[in-house]
């Protein structure tokens, strides 16, 4: 994606514009405008220049920018693992992963750790996760911005952090390494089939404010369903898993060891039960 280098180096956050432009008012700025009709120009525009095959949505006309944004893949575009034990990717996204998180291992954005004592909110809800398995996906504007459950099961609990909406592209992940753990986020805690206890972070970004829960966290959940969507924009999504339940794919492993990010299709295989 297009971006200014000169936005996130040199005193990142102390800048007054950007202070202004993650604030909650001009997310609510900027999804005014994306919801006008006006808005709608500049999608033929983004469609053309990211190579985003609309073949594979459900067709328009798309009366805003907003609601192309929002747009679905066509039935059977994206399937989940029918294999119990297998986990189909929760979003279309590029991924790190790691096996194992222990303590003082450095998250590889400018060596910061990714806790989920920090990610979380509290030492007391992160402490299921310690030395367990978890998987960053990171959404890119050009995206499909809905979120799916990797398999059957509930909600335990869910809440809410942080109030500001840094970007999340890989310049700004660069100079700012705490990004994630200061932007707003949605917490689900949920229990599954067969891949027991998860811990799934929804993490807001510039111009990415409103994180939708689509599903009733009441009610159980299947494996595939929509579980919530983005508006606007790109976007980040942490997902925390017991020790010894699950292992990601060896070779999403082996890409996040070299610093490599890998584009993984939503449903596709992520990761296995042990």
């Amino acid at each position: 994606m297009d971006d200014s280098s000169a936005t996130y180096e040199s005193r990142p956050r102390r800048s007054l514009m950007q202070w202004l432009g993650s604030s909650p008012t001009w997310d609510w700025l900027v999804s005014a405008f994306q919801n006008t009709r006006f808005s709608a120009r500049n999608i033929e525009p983004f469609i053309r220049k990211h190579r985003i095959d609309m073949t594979e949505y459900e067709p328009g006309p798309f009366k805003s920018y907003a609601e192309f944004f929002d747009r679905k893949f066509l039935p059977g575009k994206r399937q989940f693992p029918d294999q119990p034990g297998e986990m189909g990717a929760f979003a279309e996204a590029r991924y790190f992963a790691w096996e194992k998180l222990e303590p003082g291992m450095e998250f590889p954005i400018k060596g910061h750790s990714l806790t989920p004592e920090t990610l979380l909110g509290n030492a007391a809800r992160g402490k299921d996760f310690e030395g367990g398995p978890v998987i960053l996906a990171r959404l890119s504007p050009m995206d499909y911005h809905h979120l799916h459950y990797v398999d059957d099961g509930r909600t335990i609990d869910t809440w809410r952090l942080g109030s500001r909406l840094w970007t999340v592209n890989p310049n700004a992940l660069q100079h700012q390494p705490d990004i994630l753990f200061r932007n707003e986020r949605s917490v689900q805690l949920l229990e599954t089939h067969h891949f027991g206890r998860l811990a799934m972070v929804e993490v807001g970004a510039l111009s990415v404010g409103r994180i939708v829960q689509v599903h009733d966290l009441e009610k159980p959940f299947k494996r595939g369903a929509e579980k919530s969507m983005f508006k606007f924009g790109g976007s980040a999504v942490v997902l925390f898993g017991e020790p010894e339940k699950w292992r990601p794919e060896t070779d999403v492993l082996e890409h996040t060891a070299n610093g490599q990010e890998t584009l993984i299709r939503l449903g596709q295989p992520i990761a296995r039960a042990c």
